[in-house]
């Protein structure tokens, strides 16, 4: 049955029908379809369109249909869309009642309005998986507070940091895709209901009464624009896409830290996988994974910015184009944020091996500099100097802090080798005690904070 067929003689070609259909992918909009449903229905009734007959009969249907939608209809291929599949079920129920629901109303205003709604839900699915994760960092990095390695810059050591403040910040970056998920969901806190195909309803509907029954803060204010809009469907792919990129970068630290080479990072036997050669193989496939899907959502951004950049108002076919991208990076995020909380909640550390790289007398160059300036000498100056003593220890195969007095000296009066000698990648981090430093008092506070923050995301 079409929902649109008024006008046409002849029968569509099959393999334009089959080209054309949806309902193998927007058959996932089948509850929310209903709910925009419902609610249309009541405001026809307020509008003298349907007697109170007919409202009692599609109210018992809509009951019936948000019980059988509680999981997605099985695909159809002589279904159109999800659309026409909810009215063939609506009026199987509800009889005559159900052709008078299209009164004042287009599918483009309904698709609009089922996005928004199935969005709103997988946004709150996102942020409680969002806060497992997040959750699963900060007690991994109160755990691990103490356990030093060395930070990087350019891939090459640079100054010892605590473990916990490494996974922290990815617990900051994460944070922070929550925010923007927040913010896009502010955005399409508006309802389209009312907005007909392109031009409005003729019909006396109440557009606030409704977007409150649909638990909307407020309604769109163009008609044109909400049939046409897809800005919320992109934000919320866009923060999926840079999500994904922190993911990916996360991931890549790890698998470089569970490598033979590194040896700090011991993963779980469940996220990992062998090798079906080499028995002695143990692959962090979980991670590797997470890193690769990034690539996916971010081909999933560019379709839909694509995707939109030249269509003219109103509504165009163009956007059915939508769903599959949208549909699979929500699948997508989900699934990285749940293997990622799995991962770090099984990994192990090996705090010897990530203590033997922390100790490597080049991470503490910096705080040697800081030796000088505190006893006068020009920062820059310092790093001169500092570099010289470095130097020469590496080419002699030698940790600078046993230099003697006397070999001290040629590079500067500045130093004592009791001064010298105090200087420990312990005491290196212990001195970054500023909050959002790596001393391990301060990433216990942080861990603190974001466990706090991630309670209440998970609320």
């Amino acid at each position: 049955m079409k929902l649109w067929g008024g006008r046409f003689e002849q029968p569509a070609d099959r393999d334009f029908e089959l080209f054309s259909a949806s309902f193998d992918f927007d058959r996932r909009l089948a509850q929310a379809d209903v709910r925009g449903s419902r609610v249309h229905a009541e405001g026809l009734h307020r509008a003298g369109v349907l007697d109170d007959g007919e409202a009692a009969s599609l109210a018992w249907a809509f009951d019936q249909l948000e019980a059988e939608f509680a999981e997605p209809p099985e695909a159809q291929p002589d279904v159109e869309d999800v659309h026409t599949y909810v009215f063939e079920r609506l009026a199987s129920m509800a009889g005559a009642a159900a052709r008078k629901l299209q009164t004042g109303r287009s599918r483009n205003e309904q698709v609009a309005l089922d996005l928004k709604l199935f969005l709103r839900d997988a946004h709150a699915a996102l942020q409680q998986a969002l806060g497992s994760l997040v959750a699963a960092l900060a007690g991994f990095a109160d755990e691990h507070a103490a356990v030093l390695i060395p930070g990087y810059t350019h891939m090459q050591r640079a100054q010892p940091i605590s473990l916990g403040h490494h996974a922290l910040a990815y617990a900051e970056m994460l944070l922070r895709d929550a925010s923007r998920l927040s913010d896009a969901s502010r955005r399409l806190d508006a309802c389209p209901l009312g907005s007909g195909a392109l031009a409005g309803s003729p019909w006396p509907m109440d557009r606030e009464a409704a977007a409150r029954a649909l638990g909307f803060s407020a309604i769109t204010e163009n008609s044109l624009d909400a049939t046409s809009d897809r800005d919320f469907a992109i934000e919320t792919v866009f923060a999926l896409s840079l999500m994904a990129v922190h993911l990916s970068r996360f991931a890549e630290d790890w698998i470089l830290y569970a490598s033979s080479e590194f040896g700090w990072l011991i993963p779980g036997d469940a996220f990992s996988t062998g090798s079906s050669l080499m028995p002695q193989k143990k692959n962090p496939d979980a991670l590797e994974l997470i890193r690769g899907k990034s690539a996916r959502q971010i081909g999933h951004l560019t379709q839909m910015l694509v995707l939109l950049k030249g269509l003219p108002l109103a509504y165009n076919r163009d956007l059915q184009e939508d769903k599959e991208s949208l549909f699979d990076a929500l699948d997508t995020g989900l699934a990285c944020l749940r293997i990622a909380q799995g991962v770090v909640a099984t990994t192990r550390v090996d705090a010897a091996r990530a203590a033997a790289a922390a100790a490597d007398p080049a991470l503490l160059a910096t705080d040697l500099a800081d030796l000088l300036v505190a006893n006068g000498v020009p920062f820059h100056d310092a790093h001169g100097t500092v570099g010289a003593i470095i130097t020469a220890a590496q080419q002699e195969g030698r940790d600078f802090r046993s230099f003697s007095a006397e070999e001290l000296v040629r590079f500067t009066p500045a130093l004592t080798t009791a001064a010298v000698a105090t200087l420990t990648p312990e005491a290196s981090v212990a001195r970054r005690d500023l909050p959002g430093g790596t001393a391990v008092n301060q990433v216990r506070r942080q861990a603190q904070r974001v466990s706090e923050r991630a309670a209440a995301m998970l609320r």
